[in-house]
């Protein structure tokens, strides 16, 4: 019989098959079997007996009898077309569905940006003074923070050009060993900084970013440059307009030098002309997938990037190559004109060297435009040099405690010796990763201390126990429909991995996800929004490990994250094999990063930058550069 999803659905019920997902299993597997290139498109999709056998297997049901199988085909009616209808609109990945998330309601009234917002105690329009320090050689400055850079700036000590120029240098020199510039916007970027010395010279200085150059993660459209998305089928797309953030951070006088790299469709550091490598150790890619945003801060390449996150995408790359990275709360950044992957988990951060460099970019990009419907109107109200002592901060006790000891399962009886061997490699991983974690929690343990030190109680918390990984059948679901084109057309083959974790597979996998489920998970969702907002009715910050629970969580909840480098791995630290395998568990060694997370409440942004402002004072981890000569 030909297929209807509606009369198929109506069959289904009156068979008594009360399975939600075996009905989208069951239709996917015809509607795949149609679009085979055997398959005449002409006719309508047909379901069989041994595609209901097939279907009941994956949904956990059945065996169905004949009687109930015949019943099931006999009661579809072809009302045709509906899925097809929808798929010759040939949606485009910018147009959004039809409901917005928000962790939590608009407030009653839209609030503004304040008028004279401040960091680290000095109006934003104010900063270096022409009688001021000299600086240094231009080449010096690589590693220098914004607020360095805007004071010699704004105080004619050095120019936008000869900076721009001085970046753009170091780009070229290190991009064969790292891999992380997609397209360089060489003359945009020398016609923007001759334009801010000129308006500088004018005494019209814009603020702290005038003139300070940076990289965009090549998800942002930017107008006159291909915006590639690092996958392979989109080397040459282009659009006729810049995202937001890019026209927030053109007005404020930044100087964009360069599209930087990201794994291919936002899922880790390998995009179609390679892989980004780590700073730190160049034989270690850099994770992702904001992979080229963090690498080339940490090389001192750009002063500043701009990345995203969905589920780890600031967050593991920072830690990977020692940059300072700041999630928002989601909705903080509109997100117009940048590659959609999930529109309810999708955000747009700086990666910078420090936190104030964070903060003093958000300041520039956060609050709605009018066409972000997700994007949410709060304050970015920064506390300068607050007071320590009236944070109530929290830990994530389980991320501290003593870990149990670590056996590895017994070997199962009757093995071959080829499941032997993959076995003793598993085991190997395990034991690997087990004994890296065990090192890395030394510098975890000695942030507690540090932060004790600095005249703060540590409160014990924990995240409420919620079924987080359930939860993120959402995001592949909707990575699915952002890229449904891309997968039916077989396009997806194009991209550069293909293995079972890899795009291809979970886009196709996704389609199995039923709408019912779906729901059920938003509902789920609901719950840890609520329950995670309710810790820090408790705590103002808390601090965790940068991996691990509270990234899935938080992603999910939409809780902004700032996460820091927290020390360097000795020489004692466990070796990394010889090649990235892009095993976590094989990540490190000595001479390489660590990292430590702090999370606040929803929109309490500038709260968490002021806190962890002050942390990196009082460390100065965030100082580190590798030697990359």
């Amino acid at each position: 019989m030909p297929l209807d999803r509606r009369g198929f659905l109506a069959a289904c019920s009156r068979a008594g098959i009360t399975s939600a997902l075996f009905p989208g299993v069951l239709y996917t597997l015809a509607s795949q079997a149609q679009e085979s290139p055997d398959t005449d498109q002409s006719k309508p999709p047909k379901i069989t007996p041994d595609m209901v056998d097939q279907a009941a297997i994956m949904a956990g049901i059945g065996p169905f009898t004949d009687e109930q199988k015949k019943m099931m085909i006999d009661g579809l009616v072809d009302q045709n077309g509906s899925f097809k209808a929808i798929r010759k609109l040939k949606l485009p990945n910018s147009v959004a569905p039809a409901y917005v998330f928000h962790p939590q309601p608009p407030p009653p009234q839209p609030l503004v940006p304040c008028e004279n917002e401040t960091l680290s105690g000095t109006a934003l329009p104010v900063f270096g003074l022409v009688d001021g320090p000299e600086a240094p050689p231009i080449e010096q400055l690589a590693f220098a923070t914004i607020r360095e850079l805007a004071t010699f700036i704004s105080g004619r000590k050095i120019t936008s050009l000869a900076l721009t120029q001085m970046y753009i240098a170091r780009l070229k020199r290190y991009d064969p060993k790292l891999h992380f510039v997609i397209t360089l916007t060489e003359e945009r970027a020398l016609a923007q900084a001759k334009q801010a010395d000129a308006e500088i010279a004018a005494g019209k200085y814009r603020g702290p970013l005038h003139g300070i150059p940076w990289g965009a993660k090549d998800l942002l459209a930017v107008k006159g440059y291909p915006t590639t998305w690092g996958a392979g089928g989109f080397e040459h797309q282009t659009f006729d307009e810049d995202a937001t953030v890019v026209k927030r951070l053109d007005a404020a006088g930044a100087v964009l030098v360069a599209k930087l790299t990201l794994g291919a469709l936002a899922m880790g550091d390998k995009w179609f002309g390679g892989q980004t490598r780590n700073p730190w150790n160049p034989t270690q890619g850099s994770s992702g997938s904001s992979a080229g945003a963090a690498s080339s801060v940490a090389a001192g390449c750009v002063a500043f990037a701009i990345g995203s996150e969905t589920l780890g995408s600031i967050s593991s790359p920072c830690t990977r190559c020692g940059a300072t990275g700041l999630r928002p709360s989601f909705g903080f950044v509109p997100r117009t004109g940048s590659m959609a992957l999930s529109w309810t988990m999708d955000k747009l951060g700086p990666i910078a060297r420090s936190a104030e460099d964070c903060a003093l970019v958000l300041s520039v990009i956060h609050g709605p435009d009018g066409e972000d419907r997700s994007a949410y109107p709060a304050r970015f109200n920064w506390v300068s040099r607050p007071d320590l002592k009236s944070f109530r901060v929290g830990y994530l006790q389980s991320d501290f405690d003593q870990p149990p000891p670590f056996k590895l399962p017994p070997p199962p009886s009757g093995e071959t010796e080829e499941q032997k061997a993959e076995r003793e490699k598993r085991d190997a991983a395990r034991t690997a990763g087990r004994a890296r974690r065990d090192y890395d929690r030394r510098y975890d343990l000695a942030t507690f201390d540090k932060l004790r030190s600095m005249g703060i109680n540590l409160i014990p918390v924990e995240l409420p126990k919620l079924p987080y990984g359930a939860m993120v059948g959402l995001l592949g679901a909707e990575a699915a429909a952002a890229f449904d084109d891309f997968t039916r057309s077989g396009r997806d083959r194009l991209l550069t991995e293909q293995g079972p974790n890899d795009w291809p597979n979970e886009f196709r996998t996704a389609r199995f996800y039923p709408a019912v489920e779906y729901i059920q998970a938003n509902r789920a969702r609901t719950l840890a929004v609520q329950q995670v907002s309710a810790l820090f009715e408790k705590v103002d910050i808390i601090v965790g490990s940068s991996g691990g629970q509270q990234l899935l969580a938080t992603n999910l909840t939409g809780h902004p994250a700032l996460i820091v480098p927290n020390g360097m791995r000795g020489n004692d630290a466990p070796r990394p094999p010889k090649s990235d395998d892009g095993a976590n568990e094989n990540i490190g060694g000595p001479g390489t990063p660590v990292s430590i997370t702090f999370l606040a409440g929803l929109y309490e942004d500038a709260k968490l930058a002021a806190f962890v402002d002050a942390y990196q004072q009082a460390t100065g981890f965030h100082k580190l550069h590798p030697k990359l000569d």
